[in-house]
């Protein structure tokens, strides 16, 4: 089994965390799990919902696959070195991703000096601020990091993780399942088009 961490701070945006989770979580029967990780046993969203961690941050170095999700807080986050410090990410056997904020993690951890990242629009000058190059397109990938812009875009972290791990047709059988009725085919087309193009685009 394949074990994704999808790290997830207080002040959690629900459609970054879950989204990515939940596409994951369909592939349990081929060997590829997620699990929401977090710093305390519960956290609340940025909406108020307070969630229960299925894994501590102890987990991190464990998994074969890790997810930084976005929030309100993630510049508290990455203030805090000792926070920071239960991050050792190794991009040498992990698949590492950010989702729109969580890019400053990656920046934070020096894991984005030689690349540019996607983000969300309010914390695009902060990446910046950062030194890391914001591109205008929703995923982007160089080796085993990727970073996702956008909250909706978190359909296309997913589906960077199951390609990567299951390849393409895992990833066609999961979002044909989710994909609103009657539009399966511009939703995997869409999917699949904008996670191989984010690969391509500096090769």
């Amino acid at each position: 089994m394949q074990q994704v961490a999808v790290v997830t701070f207080d002040g959690f945006n629900e459609l970054d965390s879950f989204i990515a989770s939940a596409l994951i979580n369909r592939c349990r029967k081929d060997g590829l799990e997620a699990f929401i990780t977090t710093p305390t046993p519960v956290i609340t969203s940025m909406n108020g919902v307070e969630v229960t961690g299925q894994r501590p941050m102890e987990f991190v170095p464990e998994a074969d696959v890790v997810l930084i999700g976005s929030g309100v807080k993630t510049r508290d986050v990455v203030a805090d070195d000792r926070l920071i410090s239960r991050l050792p990410l190794d991009p040498s056997h992990q698949l590492i991703g950010a989702q729109c904020s969580g890019a400053l993690i990656l920046a934070k951890l020096g894991l984005l000096d030689d690349m540019p990242a996607c983000t969300d629009i309010k914390s695009r000058p902060f990446v910046e601020a950062s030194g890391v190059t914001v591109l205008d397109v929703p995923f982007h990938a160089e080796g085993n990091i990727a970073t996702a812009g956008g909250c909706l875009a978190s359909q296309y972290l997913g589906t960077w993780v199951i390609t990567r791990t299951l390849g393409d047709d895992a990833a066609r059988a999961v979002l044909d399942y989710v994909a609103p009725v009657g539009e399966n085919e511009e939703t995997v087309e869409r999917a699949l088009r904008a996670v191989h193009t984010g690969e391509a685009a500096l090769s």
